[in-house]
């Protein structure tokens, strides 16, 4: 196994090597290597100390390709949006600074790019989620103090699951979801979920307010890639063990 830490102390450089060399010395099954500077990256951060000032920006693997789902795949427009978005979110949280940030939203803009996402999808996406945010001048004049009201608030963000766990609790007893999954395909039933929302809302909903607290929620699931369908996974072992214990 290969742990990554990250530490700051005030330590000096010689007391903090004195104590990692004795570290060591505990077991011969652990070695651990270590990096001390004022400039370190530390998994996809980039961490720095700047004349005293804690800098942070997104860090990116020399090997890293620049490859994310492509446009055209296979899948439901909201993955695609919710790509942006999520990139979006990930730069302000790690960049401490306006021009760090400005320099990662073009990398984003390229790698979006080439992957075959439209300019005007990926303009379109890119204002609106500055406007969900009232920091759209961030985008227009690059506004040092919106940018750090921002990155402060998204920051301090809860996470995807703990904003899940938190709407859970605060969910109406009496609220019922109904969920409805199938497997998206481009082309007859790209607008099925907006077709099925009407045609609940108009037989059922507006003929039965009972039925008011009933809530849509879809899943798709994708298509089978090629890999899938051709590759046949080996069984596994209990079910090989089995097969020779029979003959």
């Amino acid at each position: 196994y290969i742990d990554d830490i990250f530490m700051t102390t005030n330590l000096s450089f010689d007391e903090v090597n004195s104590r990692l060399i004795e570290a060591n010395q505990q077991d011969e099954n652990i070695r651990l290597t270590h990096t001390i500077s004022s400039k370190v990256e530390y998994l996809d951060v980039l961490v720095e100390n700047d004349n005293g000032q804690l800098k942070t920006s997104v860090y990116h693997k020399l090997a890293a390709e620049p490859y994310i789902l492509p446009f055209s795949s296979d899948h439901p427009r909201h993955v695609h949006r919710s790509t942006i978005n999520a990139r979006l979110i990930r730069a302000i949280r790690l960049c401490s600074r306006l021009d760090d940030f400005d320099k990662e939203r073009i990398n984003i803009e390229f790698t979006l790019f080439l992957n075959g996402y439209p300019p005007k999808f990926i303009s379109y996406h890119f204002n609106k989620f500055f406007q969900k945010h009232n920091v759209l001048s961030v985008m227009e004049n690059l506004d040092d103090i919106m940018y750090e009201q921002l990155h402060r608030t998204l920051l301090l963000q809860p996470t995807i699951k703990e904003r899940q766990q938190q709407e859970q609790q605060q969910q109406n007893i009496q609220s019922k979801d109904l969920f409805v999954h199938y497997t998206f395909e481009s082309g007859p039933l790209v607008n099925f979920t907006k077709e099925l929302k009407h045609l609940w809302n108009e037989h059922y909903i507006n003929k039965n307010p009972i039925k008011q607290n009933i809530r849509l929620r879809f899943g798709t699931k994708s298509n089978k890639n090629l890999c899938q369908l051709l590759v046949k996974k080996k069984p596994c072992k209990s079910l090989l063990r089995d097969a020779i214990s029979n003959d």
